[in-house]
């Protein structure tokens, strides 16, 4: 499996999944259109694809669309497109095709998807991170990221307490997230870039 030191968009929970079988990276969907109203998550993709990001969406009309405003709201931060081909078809959980008839990420077949992340690796060896040795002498960042429970969560104060939204705001600016994130939102976006055990330690630091 290849392992990515930058982030890949993709637009959907099912995209990001198929994504995940394949490429040791953090993802990120898009929930479609929902990105252009989601302000945590758009400063999230800042924060995360601070070197760099892929971009891997629908082969259609709505998947430009995103591309071209993920483009726009990234600024000069470099962006990497890639591009299924176009395959007729639906994906099995549907109902009926897209309105453009195009199979999307999701239904696309693994070799493909595979093939396609090994040319990127191969134009771009900047951003591949090679795999830990069987004695285990490397560790990778995704590998160290554990994320956080919603157990770990309320122990450390950030839900459940009087003053856990401001003690989320102040983990936040710590770890260079945005403040006012919800707490389903800082629980997926911890596990993105850090761990129970960072956040444990920037409170405790803290002194709470």
């Amino acid at each position: 499996m290849i392992t990515l030191n930058i982030p890949v968009i993709v637009e959907g929970k099912y995209d990001k999944i198929k994504i995940k079988s394949i490429v040791n990276a953090v993802v990120i969907a898009t929930d479609g259109f929902g990105v252009f109203n989601n302000a945590e998550k758009r400063a999230l993709i800042r924060r995360l694809g601070a070197n760099g990001v892929v971009i891997l969406s629908d082969s259609d009309g709505g998947g430009r669309v995103i591309r071209s405003h993920l483009r726009g709201m990234l600024g000069g931060i470099p962006v990497y497109d890639l591009y299924t081909p176009r395959i007729e078809g639906k994906e099995r959980r549907k109902a009926a095709p897209s309105k453009a008839g195009y199979l999307g990420v999701e239904g696309v077949s693994a070799d493909i998807l595979r093939g396609i992340f090994e040319k990127f690796a191969a134009a771009h060896p900047e951003f591949v991170i090679q795999e830990p040795d069987f004695c285990g002498s490397e560790n990778t960042a995704a590998a160290e990221r554990s994320g956080i429970t919603s157990a770990q969560m309320y122990e450390l104060g950030l839900t459940g307490h009087d003053n856990s939204a401001s003690l989320r705001d102040d983990v936040c600016r710590r770890l260079g997230l945005p403040p006012g994130m919800s707490a389903k939102a800082f629980a997926e976006a911890v596990g993105l870039v850090s761990g129970y055990e960072e956040v444990r330690a920037i409170i405790e630091g803290d002194g709470r």
